[in-house]
């Protein structure tokens, strides 16, 4: 996907289209949320498939291996599809790691709830549809969305099991730290301190979560917040580089391209024709 942020709707003629095609297991390079209201979802995910009923919720992080299939139950299917950047909403992104790591699926029970998320998922639609977009009103609605869609999966207490609720909670107060101070310049020792732990151990359970290592996990942040910056400020790279962390451009901007296959300012080119 090349857009920043898409959006459609799958119906019972979407549903049989997409049962025709070609449709292997496959990563991407966007993150992607399902909001399923009727009909059933066929998920290969965690080398697994399971069949979920709606209502549900699947979201899909980026570069994990899945196949979807939407189902007509009862003669309906009705999703909204929203698949966007990581750096669109990128405060928001790491946090639904933390809650979606091992549970892509949730089945939801609230209709209300439900109503909710359709009322939003229609505004979204709405104005991504328009001539010009303002992905500003796009990017706002999306995190409400998942303000709700966490509150309801809170309410849901899925995170029974008691070694995957420590590794869960010590996750969350490790993306919340690294939210307070990724642009410094704190390495794997500070943020092991802070949570009274060895820094293996916060390697091992990153590792367990994110498939990456602490390291990589913070480098990940910098170069979200800097595909953020690029996008929708008129700050120079240096500036940008500097924000981050890092003390030289030169260094900043191989950083950027080992990490995103592109310097910062063709990245910036890139998104100005896109959202043009």
């Amino acid at each position: 996907m090349t857009e920043i942020f898409k959006m459609f709707r799958v119906t019972v003629a979407e549903s049989e289209k997409i049962m025709q095609s070609v449709n292997e297991p496959h990563a991407h390079n966007f993150e992607e949320l399902i909001i399923g209201s009727k009909g059933q979802l066929e998920h290969f995910i965690d080398f697994s498939s399971k069949l979920i009923d709606a209502p549900f919720i699947s979201f899909v992080t980026q570069g994990k291996i899945h196949r979807v299939k939407p189902l007509v139950k009862d003669g309906e299917c009705d999703m909204w599809v929203l698949r966007f950047k990581s750096e669109f909403i990128a405060e928001t992104t790491f946090s639904l790691y933390a809650s979606f790591h091992d549970k892509a699926n949730i089945n939801m029970q609230s209709n209300q709830c439900f109503e909710k998320l359709d009322i939003l998922c229609k505004m979204i639609y709405d104005e991504y549809i328009q001539e010009s977009p303002d992905l500003s009103v796009i990017r706002q609605l999306l995190s409400a969305l998942f303000t709700i869609i966490e509150s309801e999966r809170r309410k849901l207490n899925l995170d029974n099991d008691e070694s995957k609720k420590i590794q869960s909670s010590t996750f969350k107060n490790f993306l919340r730290l690294l939210e307070e101070h990724y642009k410094d310049s704190k390495d794997v020792n500070f943020y092991a301190e802070k949570l009274f732990m060895t820094s293996r151990n916060l390697n091992l359970i990153c590792q367990n979560i994110l498939q990456q290592s602490v390291s990589e996990i913070i480098e990940t942040r910098k170069l979200t917040e800097a595909k953020n910056l690029l996008m929708t400020t008129d700050k120079n790279v240096a500036e940008i580089g500097y924000e981050l962390g890092f003390n030289e451009k030169t260094y900043f901007t191989h950083s950027f391209k080992r990490k995103a296959g592109m310097t910062p300012t063709e990245f910036r080119d890139e998104m100005q024709k896109l959202l043009s």
